[in-house]
């Protein structure tokens, strides 16, 4: 068998869901499920406004439309469809958006019914805060709602205001004579501003508060952590923003300042003098240029700063792991192959290597690892077992990243494993005549050239009694659960089933599969995906279309390459 051959069978079934596809089968990546976004949306260059929330983003379009990408476990990121949205606001796991007709509309998060806005249509500006928002109305007065712990949601009386800004548990208003109100929380003189009537644009942040004055100078108040209330001394400021420990300003000449905690490089803007909007989240921030693009820099766990974008993707990885059983805290761990070599990720593994000779992809719990077009495998992340530490050699034609271990398949047909081994995981079998390799949390499959499987490693759900027969022509292992498919288009499941995730839908029409924690998803032969089991972030619930060409799953994120144009689906490897 050629190396070719076997490369493009292996990255099908590498746990997770890798999956490499011709580069002329090139093309956009779609996410869904904890976090979302749309390479194609975001290669767009007509964004009139942006909007960071605490680590999610929206943007409107020139057409009135809006999109949104980042953390998405409340669906957050999945604005509403239409094209009379005139204004946006991102909150803390929520979002807002104003219509051309004055109304509101609001989706994601909605404790304290903070996502829930009022009825009616005479609404002319929004702010989204913590766990409270407010609205502008035409005759400048000002309506709260959502949590009130602190009165944050309780705004003064009076219709003479001209702007608002929600924080998480204090507010501020712009009057139009130049003064401005606070009020809620003021525990370290957030909501307390300073006197005068020459201010013209207000910021809040999670317990400091911005304003711009008149002069071009910025003012700050409230909480001092990081060096907050010490702006930048200048009066050439055009506009300004409060993330939740850092703050941002636009100069007049198109440049970005930042000041306050940089732990993520939030407060590292990027260089350049076409800047016309900035906004700044929990420990990311985004800028629009002057042509309609964004730039993002901070934190990019849920690909909120750097998302993929552009339509040349030919492979996709996810993965994901709890880090507190008692909080239900994620880490998530993204990768994507581009057409010229090179790889982009997100999430808590870190950023990938620099470099545009990769060729397959394979993501873990711990770590990610990359397949390069001589043989050699490099691997990033945690190396806590020594599942980073990839074997020397120029021989490798696929690879594997489980529960802090790593697989990789030789030339000659031999596997070969590293990492954390305490139920034998990463001790494969004997043998020249492997195919195809899948890792799991604990356990280990391979796939003979004579279409049967065999496993290894931990056995506590019957993990390690694969199915008999020898047509099968691919396997993927998720959390605790394996999925086979057949020579016939079907899928074949074992192990543990507490999602039902090991009953896959009935039908011969499966092209590739991937397992994710507790879910899976088929791509079909016409271009469509199908997902079952476990459903909680929706991630088992795959958009519409039937013009897809590769799915991944990973804890509780799922990914997929779209193409430009309706697929010719063929079963060509």
């Amino acid at each position: 068998m050629k190396k070719k051959k076997l490369i493009t069978l292996i990255v099908l079934v590498v746990f997770a869901g890798p999956v490499i596809v011709k580069a002329a089968d090139a093309g956009s990546l779609v996410s869904w499920g904890a976090i979302a976004f749309d390479s194609k949306e975001l290669d767009a260059n007509d964004f009139i406004a942006i909007s960071v929330g605490y680590d999610h983003n929206l943007a409107l379009k020139s057409d009135g439309s809006i999109i949104g990408w980042g953390a998405n476990d409340y669906g957050q990121a999945i604005p509403p469809d239409g094209n009379d949205f005139v204004s946006i606001a991102t909150g803390e796991s929520y979002s807002l958006a104003l219509k051309s007709d004055g109304s509101i509309v609001g989706w994601g998060e909605n404790y304290y019914g903070k996502a829930n806005p009022p009825d009616g249509n005479d609404f002319v500006a929004i702010s989204a805060g913590g766990n409270h928002s407010l609205a502008l109305k035409k005759d400048g007065s000002i309506v709260g709602w959502g949590e009130d712990y602190y009165d944050g949601a309780t705004p003064p009386d009076g219709n003479d205001f001209v702007a608002i800004a929600a924080g998480d548990w204090h507010s501020l208003a712009l009057r139009s004579d130049g003064s401005i109100a606070g009020w809620g929380y003021n525990y370290s003189g957030q909501a307390t501003p300073p006197d005068g009537n020459d201010f013209v644009a207000i910021a809040v942040g999670f317990n400091h508060s911005l304003a711009l004055r008149a002069d071009g100078s910025i003012v700050s108040w409230g909480w001092n952590g990081y060096g907050l209330d010490t702006p930048p001394d200048s009066n050439d400021f055009v506009a300004i923003s409060a993330g939740s420990s850092h703050g941002l300003a636009l100069r007049s000449n198109g440049t970005i300042v930042a000041w306050g905690s940089d732990y993520s490089g939030q407060a590292t803007p990027p260089d350049g003098n076409d800047y016309i909007a900035i906004s700044a989240g929990g420990s990311h921030s985004l800028a629009m240029k002057s042509d309609g693009s964004f730039v993002g820099w901070g934190s990019n766990y849920y690909g909120q700063s750097r998302p993929p974008i552009g339509s040349d993707f030919i492979a996709v990885a996810a993965e994901g792991y709890m880090i507190n059983t008692l909080v239900g805290s994620v880490q998530h761990n993204g990768i994507a192959l581009k057409e010229d070599g090179s790889i982009i990720g997100w999430g808590e593994v870190g950023e990938p290597p620099a470099g545009n000779d990769y060729i397959a992809i394979a993501a873990g719990f711990c770590a990610s690892l990359a397949l390069k077009s001589d043989g050699s495998i490099v691997g990033w992340g945690s190396n806590s077992y020594g599942q980073m530490s990839s074997p020397d050699g120029n021989d490798f034609v696929a690879i594997a990243v489980g529960n802090c271990h790593s697989l990789a398949l030789k030339s000659d047909g031999s596997i070969v494993g590293w990492g954390k081994n305490y139920n034998g995981e990463a001790t494969p079998p004997d043998g020249y005549d492997y195919i195809a390799i899948a890792a799991a949390r604990y356990h280990s499959l391979a796939l003979k050239s004579d279409g049967s499987i065999i496993s290894w490693g931990a056995n506590w759900y019957g993990e390690a009694i694969p199915p008999e027969g020898n047509d099968f022509i691919a396997v993927t292992a998720g959390g605790q659960y394996y999925l086979a498919l057949k020579s016939d288009g079907s899928i074949v499941s074992w192990s543990q089933s507490r999602y039902s995730q090991v009953s896959p839908p009935v039908g011969n029409d499966f092209v590739a599969i991937s397992a994710g924690h507790y879910y899976g998803l088929a791509l079909k032969s016409d271009g469509s995906i199908v997902g079952w089991g476990h459903n909680g972030y929706a991630q088992a619930t795959p958009p519409d279309g039937n013009d897809f060409i590769a799915v991944a799953a990973g804890y509780n994120q799922s990914l997929a390459i779209r193409k430009e144009t309706p697929m010719d689906q063929t079963t060509e490897d």
